[in-house]
């Protein structure tokens, strides 16, 4: 199965009936994603996956793409450090390539953390598994569909 399909199943086995759009050029960055939509940065959510340096669990993290993570909060939550996962690990525990990492989807299950300012925006854009995929949801409804804790990840 397909990293997009998989994506589109686990959007389906929540209800959620988003259409996955296909776009002409890569979006690998957030600001990338956002001139192909036409929209502002602020509604690209990046998938950022980190492993804890204790146990080496993989760690989801969604941010606005006009953010920055402060990884301290972050880690501070898990009360472990936290190393950025690199393109090899990424792929390994969510089958998806660095620039098309979905919030949903993945193979192994992750924690989920969101930050707060996502939320504040009506629609928000997220990966669906491939670089060139994307699909458009409520940020609330992304939320309860990770099970996201919703906190304050940014600096």
């Amino acid at each position: 199965m397909s990293s997009i399909n998989r994506v589109e199943q686990a959007l389906r086995a929540h209800d959620q009936d988003y259409q996955i759009k296909q776009l002409d050029e890569s979006a690998h960055t957030a600001s990338q994603a956002a001139f192909a939509l036409g929209c502002d940065v602020a509604q690209i959510v990046k998938s950022l996956v980190f492993k804890t340096c204790d146990s080496e669990q993989a760690v989801l993290a969604l941010i606005s793409g006009d953010k920055r993570l402060d990884i301290n909060k972050l880690a501070a939550v898990l009360n472990q450090r936290l190393d950025k996962a690199n393109a090899e690990y990424v792929k390994t525990v969510t089958g998806f390539s660095i620039g098309g990492v979905a919030p949903v989807g993945s193979i192994s299950p992750l924690p989920v953390y969101m930050d707060k300012t996502l939320l504040k925006h009506d629609r928000v854009w997220a990966a669906a598994g491939h670089p060139k995929a994307i699909f458009e949801i409520n940020p609330q409804h992304l939320l309860m569909i990770t099970a996201a804790t919703a906190l304050d990840l940014t600096g």
